[in-house]
């Protein structure tokens, strides 16, 4: 069972995505979310500062991602982009949210709307990126 915050998560990554290929506006993108059955059962203020907070800075996020991969930028899928966008976000806003809970989130919501492999690379990433947005918290074992 998926709890309201996995789902939230869920939702973000969908808006993010649907927002980068269709370049609609974050309002209209966000009410569509939230007209979807399954947006009942999500955490709400979760979902608006994962996706409105990442929208929002999308850019800047991306300066701080594309060093760390190993591919052209415009060969990452939507998904991975997404996830990778929403993570960094987190990892840079949301400090009460411990980095280890981030990242695997972020493999958890990869795994269920990604390629088959797409996890693994989100994580390596997301490790790198822990590192230096959080180099304070206590590493991962």
């Amino acid at each position: 069972m998926k709890t309201p915050r996995r789902r939230a998560r869920e939702l973000a990554v969908q808006a993010l995505y649907q927002s980068e290929l269709n370049s609609t506006a974050a309002p209209e993108v966000a009410k569509n979310i939230q007209d979807l059955p399954e947006f009942e059962k999500a955490d709400t203020e979760l979902f608006s500062k994962l996706f409105i907070g990442t929208h929002s800075r999308k850019a800047e996020y991306m300066d701080l991602i594309r060093p760390l991969i190993d591919r052209d930028e415009k060969d990452l899928s939507p998904i991975e982009r997404a996830v990778l966008l929403m993570a960094c976000h987190e990892l840079s806003a949301m400090p009460e949210t411990p980095y280890p809970v981030i990242i695997n989130e972020a493999i958890e919501v990869t795994k269920t709307f990604g390629g088959t492999d797409g996890h693994k690379f989100v994580n390596g990433i997301l490790d790198k990126l822990a590192a230096r947005l959080r180099p304070n918290d206590p590493k991962r074992p």
